[in-house]
């Protein structure tokens, strides 16, 4: 298993989407985890969880392929700072060979290295920090036994690919979010590069969602038989309820405050129902590149004290938001999947999410809306408002869907998976 994002070192929501599938499958494989970085206090039965900054040493093999990187082997001088969650990715097109490459088949290289340091998953290192990890975890697990390589998001598909070509063993992708999804892009663009050759060399990529699917069928070109989507679950928890300190209804965002979450047009939604409907504050929970433009377009439209920004919540105060929202919206304009929707739908919260979703797929009691169209995201906000039997209705459905979406589930799926890859 090759993760990048990890609880508790990371806790976006790929590392909670890896720790579930991981946690979940303990009931059926053994399972090695190569992290760039990892906790030493992580235990999970038939797991073992190794971080490459625990290393003390790794031995360095003195072979490996380089025929299948052929069109990637172009060095890039510079690089902007990458939160593939968060940021645009675009790079030239080219990944920049480590100082102990060689251009031939093979190289000889130093016999000992350092242990794998890294300071922060995403900085303007990121595309090196990719590639040191690939090669790292490469040598590392080349001769180990194990009958399958699964692969969580563009992080770690060199490791993937790297460790398939020297190994033969099959390589599961597993697609969390791609960058089509974060900045649209299609070429000139090095992550969607990487995410390209590594769902052409999978054996079966795993989109989180049929909406994923058709996106890495029709922009990126991987063959339908190749492509076994499979929804993401939620951990159970028991939900609660806390009282508001204030009378109106709550109408709840939490995500990224990137262009992909459609916080604007959340903003837009706000202002149209405050007009018709003055009894709401509205609260948007998250950070990202959008925060600042976002405050001062609050206070452009004199939202006043009926507008919240809330920054970086951990999960104990999303969970407590969570406990007292009336409606939670999700106005993504490209969401592979949407776990926060999933959350607050185990709350009991009516939840109006983006037809352009993962999670529309499984939360069958939502209300679904185009992210575009303003109009009807306000029309659905303002019918569970205004209609308390319709609201309860919605809200009995959203615990019915949550409960139906777990990771046990997940993880049957991939099991089933893993057997048919190991038979062929």
């Amino acid at each position: 298993m090759l993760g990048w994002e990890f609880p508790p070192i990371v806790s976006g929501g790929l590392g909670v989407a890896t720790l579930g599938i991981t946690k979940a499958l303990t009931k059926y494989v053994q399972q090695q985890v190569v992290l760039p970085k990892s906790d030493p206090g992580i235990r999970l039965p038939n797991t073992q969880v190794i971080g490459l900054n625990e290393r003390t040493q790794i031995r360095v093999r003195d072979q490996f392929q380089t025929d299948y990187y052929q069109g990637y082997e172009t060095s890039f001088s510079s690089a902007p700072s990458i939160d593939p969650y968060a940021t645009n990715g675009s790079l030239p097109i080219g990944i920049k060979k480590p100082s102990t490459w060689s251009t031939g088949s093979s190289t000889k290289k130093k016999e000992w290295y350092h242990p794998f340091e890294i300071d922060a998953l995403y900085d303007h290192q990121t595309h090196q920090k990719v590639i040191d990890y690939a090669f790292q975890t490469a040598d590392l697990v080349q001769d180990w036994n194990f009958d399958i390589i699964h692969a969580h998001d563009w992080m770690t598909l060199l490791a993937g690919v790297e460790i398939k070509h020297r190994t033969g063993k099959p390589l599961v992708v597993h697609i969390h979010s791609l960058e089509y999804d974060r900045t649209g892009a299609t070429e000139n663009n090095w992550i969607f590069a990487i995410e390209k050759l590594g769902m052409e060399v999978a054996d079966y990529v795993v989109p989180v969602s049929h909406y994923t699917a058709s996106i890495a069928h029709e922009t990126y070109q991987i063959p339908i038989h190749k492509l076994r989507p499979v929804h993401n679950g939620i951990d159970f928890k028991i939900p609660f309820k806390e009282p508001k300190q204030f009378p109106e209804k709550l109408i709840l965002f939490i995500g990224r405050l990137t262009h992909q979450k459609g916080p604007e047009y959340f903003l837009e939604v706000a202002d149209r129902v405050l007009q018709q409907y003055p009894n709401t504050r509205f609260v948007m929970a998250g950070t990202g590149d959008q925060f600042q433009p976002l405050i001062e377009t609050g206070a452009y439209k004199h939202m006043g004290t009926k507008l919240h920004f809330t920054g970086f919540l951990d999960r104990s105060k999303i969970n407590s938001l969570l406990s007292m929202a009336d409606v939670y919206v999700m106005p993504s304009v490209s969401e592979p999947f949407g776990l926060s929707a999933l959350e607050a739908a185990q709350f009991g919260v009516p939840c109006i999410v983006s037809k352009q979703s993962g999670v529309s797929e499984i939360l069958t009691g939502a209300l679904t809306v185009d992210y575009w169209d303003v109009k009807s995201m306000v029309q659905s906000i303002l019918l569970v408002l205004r209609d308390e039997h319709f609201a309860a209705t919605m809200a009995d459905n959203a615990r019915q869907d949550a409960a139906l979406s777990t990771w046990e589930r997940t993880a049957a799926q991939l099991f089933d998976l893993y057997k048919t890859l190991v038979v062929r």
